[in-house]
Formats: structure tokens, sequence, C-alpha cells
């Protein structure tokens, strides 16, 4: 019989209850019938049947003895191992990945593996997962960033849309800014520029001192020249940082058949995808601190380029698969949401087919090489080293030592912004 057509315990219960009052009613010839036809309907034991339609009472008993365990302290200890590996994501999308990143962070001696740990870690439920990391414990903090963006007039020669979430073709953008600015917005600070892949959850993030033609142009050379695979539509929001010529302008004379899209004003949903990873990845590490010098700018280039390697590698991420909508005889209706398999960002790339042999290999390398458990205590050294450089207070800093002024020889070379990967 199918899993999604049998019986719960309880409505076992249920069903066997109304049957009981044919069944003491019926002679032997009869009760034969019933039984039979108990069989067919919840697939129980036949004896089981009798001693439960026997019973004077159908209620369910609690269990007299506690279940034992059927998984041991060594699964715990690689649940915990993987799962701080991995940031602590949540069970739905760990669970698919602990078998793969248990083996991969034995090969740095991060975790030690027996036949029988992997076939567990192989075969344990989502349930049993959530069930070990509450006992782990774990306190992961999300900032939420709220504030709408303006547009300006060149917003009129670009269509108002969004781009669907069920698009299977890498490239598809969205693209925002992050304002590290504190509890003020005077003065220059630095913001992070990130761009979302929506069919395969690929980020970019890079910081950038102000909001300035030059500096933005620079943060978009740093992306292009690391982003392993073409971009065909690009979808922002109504920030006058990219409602501008100079913003079309570069991307233009990047990208041949480039499509640009907007939001609706006030509507930050319509950038649903990046608005969601500047919380979970900018926001989470950073929170809400100000940054307003070249120091900080280029340590935080530094965490973006721990994070970016950290996300889109070792980070499994859930997508959206199936919308069925659900309606009522009240006129209503509801949304049932369905989620494939989590999966990295690469491993959703690499099977989209369109990264070049060299490119993937690259990559692979890459990946083979990092040990994402000393990878991440590398990003929150840097984060704790980042928060130190935000104890003194910005009136007695010396931008003077720190501040550079950006040439247009250094916009061609694209020599502000440092760069891991070339796939140009």
């Amino acid at each position: 019989m199918p899993i999604e057509d049998r019986m719960t315990v309880d409505e076992r219960r249920k069903y066997l209850a109304k049957m009981k009052r044919r069944y003491d009613l019926a002679d032997r010839t009869g009760r034969g019938s019933l039984l039979d036809e108990m069989e067919q309907v919840t697939d129980m034991h036949r004896k089981s049947l009798i001693r439960l339609l026997n019973a004077p009472d159908l209620s369910r008993k609690p269990r007299r003895t506690k279940r034992s365990r059927k998984y041991g302290a060594d699964v715990d200890d690689a649940i915990r191992v993987v799962a701080e590996s991995l940031d602590y994501i949540c069970p739905e999308r760990l669970t698919p990945a602990l078998a793969g990143t248990a083996v991969h962070l034995s090969k740095f001696g991060e975790i030690r593996l027996t036949p029988e740990l992997i076939a567990q870690l192989g075969e344990i439920s989502i349930a049993t997962v959530g069930r070990i990391m509450r006992r782990i414990g774990r306190d992961t903090f999300r900032l939420p960033r709220k504030g709408p963006e303006r547009a300006n007039q060149v917003a009129r020669d670009i269509p108002i849309g969004r781009i669907p979430w069920d698009e299977a073709e890498p490239g598809h953008f969205e693209v925002d800014l992050v304002h590290h600015c504190g509890t003020t917005t005077a003065g220059d600070y630095v913001h992070t520029l990130q761009m979302v892949d929506v069919a395969t959850g690929w980020s970019e993030l890079v910081a950038v001192m102000g909001r300035s033609q030059r500096e933005v142009e620079i943060g978009f050379q740093h992306i292009r020249a690391r982003l392993p695979f073409p971009v065909i539509r690009l979808h922002i929001d109504n920030g006058l940082e990219f409602l501008n010529n100079h913003f079309i302008r570069c991307w233009n004379e990047a990208a041949t058949g480039l499509k640009f899209q907007r939001s609706r004003p006030y509507q930050k949903n319509d950038n649903r995808f990046v608005e969601q990873k500047n919380s979970s990845l900018v926001r989470a590490y950073v929170g809400d601190a100000r940054f307003d010098t070249r120091i900080q700018c280029a340590k935080l280039n530094e965490l973006w380029d721990a994070v970016w390697l950290y996300y889109n590698f070792f980070q499994p991420v859930i997508r959206l698969a199936q919308k069925q909508v659900l309606r009522k005889e009240d006129g209503t209706y509801t949304v049932k949401h369905k989620y494939d398999e989590a999966r990295t960002p690469f491993e959703r790339l690499w099977r989209t087919g369109v990264l070049t042999q060299e490119n993937k290999e690259k990559l692979i390398a890459l990946r083979d090489a990092t040990n994402p458990r000393e990878l991440r205590r590398r990003i929150y050294r840097i984060i704790d080293e980042l928060s130190l450089l935000t104890t003194e207070p910005s009136s007695t800093r010396n931008e003077a030592t720190v501040c550079h002024i950006t040439t247009r020889e250094e916009i061609k070379k694209g020599e502000m912004v440092p760069v891991t990967l070339s796939f140009e």
C-alpha cells in the first residue's frame, strides 16, 4: 500500500471503534467476514485486530517502557560537527547533506567515520536530526533589514516585474544594496552589494565605500570577474544607485543582450530572493553596526570573500519546487508549498550544465581543497577583527590615513577590489 494511503494509528483506532459494534453483534461467520474487511482497510495482522476488538477499551495506552535509542553518541557527535561546519542550518537542509559533508570533513581530520556511522547518517530522518539538534542546542542570530528605496526618471525605460520563482535557467539575478550605516545615515559609509541567482541560489557579495558611480562600478567589476557563468537578466529595486545611466552603461558594455527589470515602488517582495539573503547572509554575520572607513571596507571584503566560498560551496539550500492552490467551499483558499531536496548552490549550478569545463574544474578543485569547518572559524575570526574596528568613535578616526580617491585608471584595471578567482 502506498505510504500516502495508509491510515495513521488514530485513524485505525477510530475505524475499529465503529467496526467493534458490528463485530460484537455478528456471529462466527460474520466476524470472519468483518475481519477480512478490516485487514484490507487497515493493513493490520488478523491476530492484532482480534486482540484489539476483544479489548474492553480501544484508547491508546501510554508506553510502559522507554523506547531505546536507535542512534548513539557517535551520531550526535557527527551531527554536531557537521551542523557547526554548516553554521547550524535547519534540519530540512542539513539532513540530505549529512553523509556527504561528513565524508568531506573526514579528509581534513575533523571527524572519524566508520561504515556503520556513514550508513546511519544516510538513513536518519529529518525529525530525528531536529530532535538531536535541539538537544545539542543552537542559537542563531538573525536581524531583518527594512526600508524601501525610491525610483528616478531612468525607471521609465526599465519595465516593472519580477523573476518567476520557478525560473530554471541560471543567470537571472536579483540585485540589492545593504546599508551599514548604524543608527544614522549621515556621511559616507560602507555598503554591501549583493547579487543572487534565482535558479541556483548562487550569491555574490562585495563591499563598497558609499554609493557613488565609481564605487558601485568597481563592485560590479569585482563580481563579474569572479562570476563563473553569464548574466542574462538583472532585477533591481528603485534605489538611485541602480536607476542611473552609468549603471546601465556599465552593464551594457560588459554583457550583450542583457535584460533589466525593476521592482514596484515600496514592494520589497518583488526582490524576495536577494532580500532573504540580505538577512541570512549579510545581517546575520555583521548585524547593524556602522562601517565608514576604508579599513573596515577592506576587512568586510575579506569577510565576504570567505562567505562567498562558504555559502556557495558548503551551504545546502532548499528551493521551492511546486505550489498547489487548495480552494475551500467557503471561497477561501490556501497555498501548499513543496520543496526539493537541499543542495548547495554549486551543486545546483553544476547540474544545469552551463559551466564550461575549465570553470567546472576550477570550482571543484577549490571546493575539494577547502575545509569548511576551518573556513567557518576563519569567518568568525574576521568578524571579531571587524568588531574591534568599530569600537573607536567615528569622530576620532583619522580618515586621511585610510581614505583613497579612486581614479578612472583604477576603475578600468579593477585594482581596488581583490579577486580570488578569475573566470573572464
